[in-house]
């Protein structure tokens, strides 16, 4: 590695890195994919508690509701979640408002955990409700954090981790998941409940780290603080260089005033970095990687594979989605942002075509016709996980200064969680209406993102705050 490569990463920025992204984006990725694995044996459960109550047969619809609800509800708790970022961020700060934030992870633990044994589905949505506003909360603050504590020539690099955990923990969950493990009749309430074990860790290991030496210094004005923040990150009392560009920008802020949610959309200079974020977030949950992920297992049952390969080649799927966005982690730096977004989103577009015309084919065609199906949904989210998946996440940090990044943040994160909602709730209707026809709608909302971020989104590479901010100023004046 050469020396820039190396400078500023260490043992200490590592152990901050792993305490805030582990605690946070672990409870994200778990709970969207846990769910996955044991929906018949609660369904069945919901149904036998239902009867139980009313003493009358219950209908499958409304069961379909009560877990549509359950499934749900995790997602309007993001968005919740993602709408209080710019608030919690700055009156607590990024690590104090990431360690508040474990508060939510007991209560949801409690609920989900004793729904059983209480005899209430209704603790299950209560309990899903709650960590929702939590993942919401995380999504914005472990990023922002991330973002703050890394030298600016890692930052793309530490960034990226947040999506790493995320895969990795929705792997956890389908492993987790299988009969042989928690998903069991008897296991189920503690695979729900095992979001807590994240939340323990991370109240052990974050209040060892410091405060983001940026929120200290720009937000509340304590400069030694700040130096003593960055020396203990850095593992060096080098740090001049890095105090003298936050002190640049420490100086610009002050003549700016605090930006305000109307400030965001009337300036023009702040109004096209927070469009090129919400683009950004949307394209991210509408690109259809969620649909594939759902459809995946539907998709290997139709290529013939019985019911317990199909679960094993869901989570190889899930393994590649890891394996490539490590891969992302590493050539994030080299490539630049926009580069691996274009490269995703455009192989996104092409995969999908093509999947619309195996899946077209696949009842009646031959059986290499169904591998090709495999082989394409593996290939989408490759192409998903080397950029799309990771760089929405800290790109709102890198667009943003101080004073501006809570409020653009919340704004981001909360369309991230909309975007999400409506897929979530939008896809099953659609695939029961259009079957395979479904992706055309991808196809065509990826070909628009293509052409947004190759048009619209600036590289961020190297560039420091106030270089990313003036190259904005220079647009809005134009």
């Amino acid at each position: 590695m050469p020396k820039q490569a190396t400078q500023g990463f260490n043992g200490r920025l590592v152990f901050a890195i792993a305490a805030a992204a582990l605690g946070s984006a672990f409870q994200h990725g778990y709970n969207t994919g846990v769910v996955n694995a044991p929906q018949k044996l609660i369904e069945e459960w919901i149904t036998e508690t239902e009867q139980n109550r009313t003493g009358q047969v219950v209908d499958q619809s409304k069961v379909t509701i009560i877990w549509s609800i359950a499934v749900a509800i995790f997602c309007v708790g993001g968005m919740i979640g993602g709408a209080i970022t710019g608030i919690v961020a700055e009156r607590f700060g990024r690590k104090g408002g990431l360690l508040l934030n474990n508060v939510l992870v007991a209560l949801a633990a409690i609920f989900e955990g004793a729904s059983k044994a209480a005899g209430s589905f209704e603790m299950i949505i209560i309990g899903r409700f709650f960590i929702g506003i939590n993942s919401g909360l995380n999504a914005g603050l472990a990023p922002m954090y991330l973002a703050e504590i890394s030298p600016v020539h890692l930052r793309g690099a530490v960034g990226t981790v947040y999506q790493l955990v995320i895969t990795i923990s929705i792997l956890v969950s389908q492993i987790l998941g299988l009969e042989s493990i928690l998903g069991t009749e008897d296991s189920w309430p503690i695979l729900l409940a095992i979001t807590v074990v994240p939340g323990i860790f991370q109240l052990a290991t974050l209040p060892i780290c410091p405060e983001s030496p940026k929120y200290l210094l720009l937000s509340k004005g304590q400069e030694m603080e700040a130096q003593r923040a960055l020396t203990w990150l850095r593992g060096s009392i080098e740090v001049h260089d890095e105090m003298d560009d936050m002190r640049n920008e420490y100086e610009a802020m002050k003549l700016v005033p605090k930006v305000t949610l109307k400030e965001m959309f009337v300036n023009a200079t702040l109004r096209i970095p927070l469009i090129i974020a919400m683009m950004v977030m949307v394209a991210q949950q509408l690109s259809g990687i969620n649909a594939v992920m759902f459809f995946s297992t539907k998709i290997f049952r139709m290529a013939q594979l019985d019911d317990k390969s199909a679960q094993y080649a869901t989570l190889g799927m899930g393994a590649v989605n890891v394996f490539m966005t490590l891969v992302s982690m590493v050539i994030v730096e080299k490539a630049g942002r926009k580069t691996l977004l274009l490269i995703g989103f455009a192989g996104m577009c092409c995969t999908t075509i093509l999947l619309t015309i195996c899946l077209a084919y696949v009842q009646n065609a031959a059986l290499w016709v169904s591998y090709i199906s495999i082989l394409l949904v593996i290939l989408f989210v490759v192409m998903f996980a080397i950029g799309p998946g990771s760089i929405p996440w800290f790109l709102v940090s890198e667009l943003f200064n101080q004073s501006a990044r809570g409020a653009a943040t919340s704004l981001a994160v909360a369309i991230n969680w909309t975007a999400n909602f409506i897929v979530g709730i939008g896809f099953l209707p659609l695939q029961e209406a259009l079957g395979g026809n479904v992706f055309i709608i991808f196809t065509i909302l990826l070909a628009l993102f293509v052409l947004f971020v190759y048009k619209k989104v600036p590289e961020t590479k190297n560039k420091t705050i106030e270089e990313i901010s003036s190259m904005f100023r220079q647009i809005s004046y134009q």
